[in-house]
């Protein structure tokens, strides 16, 4: 029994490199470990810290950055107000308002000269938003069914071209007939729209002979399509077979809201 005990211990002596090796092994891992944890990348290290500096600097200034300075919460406010449309300039509104009175200075004047025809019920002054207006009948101008002006017409159309010369507002004639056919009475003219017209060139052409710039003058033909009183009587037939004459205001914007007929003064 001894002797057998012996033998198998001899047999086993080298054993113990077997756990000597595996100490080792991992003695040599545990340096290389050691090494791999003392090695530092300076680069990545250098990123990191920045990127901690920044984290922890951002946090605690939140609560100033937030918070709007003077200028910005003034800024805020002022977005936040809703805007209010710019005041209207009061010059274009004074302009007009002396472009009416000077209008009105001329409407009286016009008013005045035309008297013994505004009495007579023959002519008018009328003040609106398009600007002066002087209703003439066509029989103070013009003999019946004709374009041709008589020389009474001649003389009151210079009479009213006269303070006209001294303004440089634009000047639109405009003929109008009443409603009774035109070949009943008439065979130069084919309709009542070419008779209104050319009567109402005829003006024109007076005006441009007296000196008014022919580019402040146009004429314009209604024929009966814009009739002022009844064409059932004879007086209203007789009102609508007019002359007006338009002197219009350079602004159609006026502050006109109605219309005014200018009487003649008193003497």
């Amino acid at each position: 029994m001894i002797r057998r005990d012996i033998e198998e211990d001899e047999d086993n002596h080298d054993r113990w490199l077997v756990s000597y090796a595996d100490f080792i092994t991992l003695l040599f891992a545990f340096f290389v470990v050691m090494y791999s944890v003392s090695s530092v990348n300076h680069g990545k290290y250098k990123e990191l810290s920045t990127s901690i500096n920044i984290a922890f600097s951002n946090k605690e200034s939140t609560p100033e950055t937030n918070k709007p300075t003077g200028t910005d919460s003034q800024a805020e406010s002022q977005a936040k107000e809703p805007t209010e449309p710019p005041l209207p300039s009061s010059a274009p509104i004074q302009a007009q308002r002396e472009e009416v009175d000077a209008m009105s200075h001329l409407g009286q004047g016009l008013s005045n000269q035309l008297s013994s025809l505004i009495k007579a019920g023959r002519a008018r002054v009328i003040q609106n938003n398009r600007g002066l207006r002087i209703d003439i009948k066509d029989s103070v101008l013009f003999t019946a069914g004709s374009a041709d002006l008589i020389e009474t017409a001649k003389a009151i159309l210079s009479e009213i071209a006269t303070p006209l010369l001294m303004s440089n507002h634009a000047i639109l004639v405009e003929g109008h007939t009443d409603n009774t056919p035109i070949y009943i009475t008439n065979t130069a003219f084919f309709s009542s729209w070419e008779l209104s017209a050319v009567r109402a060139s005829s003006v024109v052409s007076m005006f441009n002979e007296v000196g008014i710039n022919n580019t402040r003058l146009s004429a314009l033909g209604y024929g009966p399509s814009q009739p002022i009183s009844d064409n059932n009587t004879a007086e209203g037939r007789e009102t609508n077979r007019h002359i007006s004459i338009m002197v219009i205001y350079d602004s159609l914007n006026t502050n006109v809201g109605e219309t005014i007929e200018i009487a003649p003064k008193q003497e």
